[in-house]
């Protein structure tokens, strides 16, 4: 498969990009010679190799869920820049 300059066009035309000459032809470039990259992997024997999500072994790094004593609402309130009626008072970002 390659992608000729007039792809090239058509896809910088829907991301409302201005290639020049030069850009379109660079980019055509480096696009064909990463499908032709993509096409020699499609040369490699992986029937011996099984299918993963990740290249290397992920684990779940999450601990279980237990119930502690947090701080009590005063003790929250204490960091509040500013209070209003036992709430954190912040700064408007709508009007």
């Amino acid at each position: 498969m390659n992608i000729s300059t007039e792809d090239v066009r058509h896809v910088a035309k829907l991301s409302r990009l201005n290639l020049t000459a030069v850009e379109e032809d660079t980019m055509t470039g480096q696009l064909n010679a990463i499908l032709h990259y993509a096409e020699k992997l499609n040369e490699l024997d992986t029937e011996e190799v099984k299918p993963t999500t990740h290249v290397l072994h992920v684990s779940n790094v999450m601990r279980d869920d237990e119930v502690r004593e947090s701080l009590t609402h005063e003790q929250v309130m204490r960091n509040a820049p500013e209070e209003e009626d036992g709430q954190f008072k912040v700064p408007a970002v709508l009007e």
